[in-house]
């Protein structure tokens, strides 16, 4: 295997395992420790929920180097749309919604409705070292889409 095809199989890992373990560390704060999501802690799941789909699809695919880029361009975008939570969170300006339910369920919708905790998207539910779930989702994302592109664009020429 010539270095631009590691370097590619690199990518295409990267970009489909960082969104798995940001979704299910999101999925075990939620069911595990009682974080429920916001509305914009959703916005911040659904592009990483494309990334999967993305980034499989770049195992079976003979273009897997576009499906690794628009894997990476997705979790990029879940990344900026933490961002902008976590100024929200941090009171750097105002957010688009301030508050949101989790599921209603399978039980009686008027009292789900009424025992449904509500979750604030300026509120800070949990935070390592001062920054927030919004803004460590940022800063993987980040990181993640600039090693993703990196690794892309070493040996771009070579195609595998």
């Amino acid at each position: 295997m010539n270095k631009g095809a590691d370097n590619l199989a690199c990518a295409r890992w990267l970009a489909l395992v960082v969104p798995v373990l940001l979704l299910g560390g999101a999925y075990i704060g939620q069911y595990a420790f009682g974080l429920y999501p916001c509305e914009m802690c959703w916005w911040q799941r659904y592009p990483h929920f494309v990334a999967i789909v993305l980034a499989a699809l770049a195992f079976v695919t003979p273009l897997q180097r576009l499906f690794v880029w628009l894997a990476a361009l997705s979790i990029m975008t879940s990344g900026a749309i933490g961002a902008f939570h976590a100024g929200v969170e941090y009171g750097w300006w105002e957010g688009l919604t301030t508050c949101a339910t989790p599921g209603l369920g399978n039980g009686d919708p008027l009292d789900a409705v009424f025992n449904a905790p509500l979750v604030r998207c300026d509120d800070v539910q949990w935070s390592l070292f001062g920054i927030s779930l919004a803004g460590w989702n940022f800063l993987v994302s980040t990181v993640s889409f600039v090693v993703i592109a990196q690794l892309l664009l070493r040996n771009g020429h070579d195609r595998a």
